[in-house]
């Protein structure tokens, strides 16, 4: 095999992988690795979880894929199980985080000029992450993405993250929506301060616009709450989701309040694939394992012990400066480059990703195991030792 044929827009790791089983990967040569990136938070159930195969096997047999000119029995089921988790009335299925976005800044403006001409100013923050199509990437407040792709789309404004008086001079009478991460994933695994969304909710409502929650790396448990926004007590207009939502099959959701979900009529936006039978028939199952079955229990438990015994590391190694994140998003976070931690967990059979470029991300599936924990504790502890 080759990879001539793949356009070069990823740093690839070199190994070939063929097959996984919850939280391990097997490459071409039958090394076994530990996956601690699972599709960046989309294997939330690991990989080749026998709920979700069978669910994609049965289902298969059944339908795979109709027209939105109709209805299928699992997205009205899926739909049904979604708004009644939230605080939300109805939603628009596709098929990934950026489709989301795209979706969430449509229903933004189209909210907007339908109080006012001139209220379509969306507000985004610096080193914000939201995608790469033309529209995600035009609120993705990182210039190394947006700089060989200008002009991007017009009136969006940058704000600065957990800022509230740079929120509050940006936001007015001319702003349709304001979008946020709950925790900024690609931007370094940073937190948003309680307040600084109180604030962001309490400007929307003064100046009517739209808050949308992009939720796509952050919720469907990944924090320890099905919704991200549940962990910081404030309830967004709009919640961009996917990732997790489909355990590794491709599916993504807006969800929306009744002011936000009344602005679109027949016509306004579409998707081909979204919502198909098979991808809703998976979120059901996911679902069904996440909130019936106890993994988001797991998830808080889980989390309590890593950090923990992360905590415990960090006393050790002086490199490790500080960790981040909460529930299973953990970010650690180094004086140098933290390219050479996770190039050393590879050579050790531990994938994680980076975060910027001081953070290594640590994405383990939700219903990962206290020895698994353990295990990938002791690469850590031996590649900071060699590295020190």
């Amino acid at each position: 095999m080759t990879s001539e044929h793949i356009m070069n827009t990823y740093s690839r790791f070199n190994g070939v992988f063929v097959r996984g089983n919850g939280i391990y990967l097997y490459d071409d040569q039958g090394k076994e690795y530990i996956d601690f990136i699972q599709g960046v938070a989309v294997n939330c159930l690991g990989h080749a979880n026998p709920v979700l195969s069978n669910t994609l096997a049965e289902q298969s047999k059944k339908i795979m894929h109709i027209s939105n000119y109709f209805w299928s029995d699992t997205q009205l089921k899926l739909a049904e199980r979604m708004v009644g988790l939230s605080n939300h009335n109805s939603l628009f299925f596709c098929n990934s985080g950026a489709e989301a976005i795209e979706v969430a800044l449509k229903l933004g403006r189209k909210f907007g000029r339908s109080i006012n001409e001139n209220k379509y100013e969306i507000v985004y923050t610096k080193n914000s992450f939201h995608g790469r199509t033309m529209g995600a990437l035009s609120v993705t407040g990182q210039e190394k993405y947006q700089k060989d792709y200008r002009p991007l789309i017009g009136g969006v404004i940058e704000s600065i993250y957990n800022d509230i008086e740079s929120l509050e001079s940006k936001i007015n009478d001319n702003t349709c929506a304001f979008i946020v991460e709950p925790v900024q994933g690609e931007g370094g695994v940073v937190l948003a301060q309680k307040s600084y969304l109180q604030k962001a909710r309490e400007l929307c409502d003064k100046y009517n616009a739209l808050l949308i929650f992009d939720e796509v790396q952050t919720g469907i448990g990944r924090l320890g709450t099905f919704y991200a926004y549940e962990k910081f007590g404030v309830i967004p207009d709009v919640i961009c989701m996917a990732k997790g939502l489909g355990g590794g099959f491709p599916i993504g959701a807006v969800l929306g309040n009744e002011r936000a979900s009344k602005t679109f009529v027949p016509g306004d936006h579409g998707n081909t694939f979204g919502g198909n039978p098979l991808g809703c028939a998976v979120g059901n199952a996911v679902i069904g394992e996440l909130v019936d079955k106890g993994v988001l229990k797991n998830v808080n438990e889980m989390s309590d012990y890593f950090y923990g015994k992360l905590e415990e590391l960090k006393s050790r190694h002086k490199s490790l400066v500080e960790l981040r994140g909460t529930g299973l998003l953990v970010g650690l976070a180094f004086e140098s480059e933290a390219k050479k931690f996770t190039d050393e967990c590879y050579k050790k059979g531990l994938l994680l990703c980076t975060a910027g470029p001081n953070v290594a991300r640590l994405l383990p599936p939700l219903n990962v195991k206290k020895d698994e924990l353990d295990k990938v504790l002791s690469i850590i502890d031996e590649v900071l030792t060699s590295l020190e």
